[in-house]
């Protein structure tokens, strides 16, 4: 199977998954592939920033908020949601911020993983 194309030639819905954490990247990609989707998993921020504005496929942002970087957390999260409106954002962290800071469409899933409650929100989102 090609990335991001199904068996009968349909595309998957894209996410991109940030983890700066080698595990938790695998885990969290196989979350997004369990949903359906084509994981594009990077390491920082950053990174993450540039994807978005390379790429216009990319449908749900699966973030976690402790990643290192310049530009972390819900920072981040403002920034995708103020340059990309349209992405969806599946949230994640050891602690659970202030939840009247996740923006609109937005939903924070708290560590340790249920992974029935990610992929769920994933599958929802990308829809």
């Amino acid at each position: 199977m090609t990335a991001g194309r199904t068996t009968d030639g349909g595309s998957r819905p894209v996410v991109l998954v940030l983890q700066d954490e080698p595990i938790l990247a695998m885990t969290m990609s196989d979350f997004v592939e369990e949903a359906g989707c084509e994981a594009v998993v990077v390491r920082t921020a950053q990174a993450a920033i540039r994807i978005l504005e390379a790429r216009t496929d990319i449908r749900v942002v699966f973030a976690d908020l402790d990643v290192r970087g310049s530009t972390t957390g819900l920072k981040l999260v403002a920034t995708i949601r103020d340059r990309w409106p349209p992405i969806e954002l599946v949230l994640t962290g050891a602690l659970a911020p202030d939840l009247d800071a996740i923006p609109a469409r937005g939903v924070f899933c708290d560590k340790p993983f249920r992974e029935s409650k990610i992929v769920e929100a994933i599958r929802h989102f990308a829809a």
